[in-house]
């Protein structure tokens, strides 16, 4: 998946998971957040579990896909859990699921508690699965161990972490790449506050960009020059 060349000309719009990951969204939230992704043609609206079934209704028919978090934030949640909260949320009309590996099992070498969970996800489920990896808690070896379990597993994305401990970097995003080798998608999340920082995130090698920010890096872009949609 190659990435384009840095630039304003660049249009993240299509790269941003818009996230509304605020254990206090209403619904009024809910529907503003899918009015804007829908405005703006961003690739999705993340959302808790519990707004799945609103999100979906809201934005049936219409171009961007419902995300939502499984086990979020931690990953501690037993496999048991995540499974049956990642069917409920696709029964609900969730296209895509983030979902947080254990890390404790990964530090302590359960690596194969590791790779059966996020597997019997992604073929359970049938839908993209984004592991979020929490890297900023890892070594570089267990970034690259985490990124090779998850990618053999079947995930469809590699996401950086939940936002809750530490952001996006480029230099986590090259390693992705890196091991990836632009066989599965990245996804650069936490953080990003700056139109600059998601181009360089792009350029870097991210996929998709998780914000909650969105509309304001547009209008960061809309202040170098380039129109967002009206």
């Amino acid at each position: 998946m190659a990435s384009p060349a840095a630039g304003p000309e660049i249009d993240i719009a299509p790269f941003i998971d818009h996230a509304l990951l605020n254990p206090a969204a209403t619904p009024a939230m809910v529907e503003k957040w899918c009015s804007e992704a829908e405005r703006f043609d961003f690739a999705a609206v993340c959302v808790y579990p519990a707004c799945v079934g609103l999100a979906a209704n809201l934005l049936h028919g219409k171009k961007p896909k419902v995300c939502t978090v499984i086990g979020f934030p931690t990953g501690a949640t037993t496999a048991a859990t995540k499974l049956y909260e990642a069917q409920e949320a696709v029964e609900n009309g969730a296209a895509e699921l983030d979902v947080a590996i254990n890390l404790g099992f990964l530090k302590a070498g359960k690596t194969s508690e590791v790779h059966r969970e996020i597997a019997e996800i992604c073929q359970e489920t049938g839908k993209p699965v984004k592991a979020i990896l929490e890297m900023a808690l890892l070594t570089e070896a267990e970034k690259r161990l985490a990124a090779e379990i998850c990618a053999d597993a079947g995930v469809a994305f590699l996401k950086t972490s939940s936002g809750w401990h530490g952001g996006a970097t480029v230099e986590d995003v090259r390693l992705l790449k890196e091991i990836t080798k632009g066989r599965i998608g990245i996804k650069a999340s936490g953080g990003i506050r700056t139109h600059e920082q998601a181009l360089d995130l792009i350029v870097a090698g991210a996929t998709r960009l998780g914000t909650s920010r969105s509309v304001d890096l547009l209008r960061q872009r809309h202040a170098v020059g380039v129109a967002t949609p009206s």
